[in-house]
């Protein structure tokens, strides 16, 4: 599978998954109210969730991203911080040297 197919499943696997959750908090009852699933309706839900979630980690292996990627906040502290290398024996580095 080429990787922009890749890109677009993943894509559409996100969509079902807020699609799946927005349902459930729409539907979700009160504290002692009763629900109005049915219970295999339930666990059909659960099923599908845990199907997407799957595939969402098989595409993001495949793609070589990390599984546990989360977006971060502009001003929360990075963890990891880039470093410029230069390659030794250039000329311009030569001339600096002396």
């Amino acid at each position: 599978m080429s990787e922009e197919a890749m890109h677009n499943e993943r894509a559409i696997m996100i969509m079902m998954r807020k699609t799946l959750s927005g349902i459930i908090r729409d539907v979700t009852p009160l504290p002692g109210m009763q629900s109005p699933l049915k219970d295999e309706t339930v666990e059909d839900i659960r099923r599908c969730l845990g199907v997407i979630a799957a595939r969402e980690q098989e595409i993001a292996k495949a793609l070589g991203r990390d599984i546990r990627e989360r977006p971060r906040f502009r001003d929360e502290p990075r963890t990891s911080h880039v470093v410029s290398f230069k390659k030794s024996g250039d000329k311009k580095d030569a001339a600096e040297n002396e």
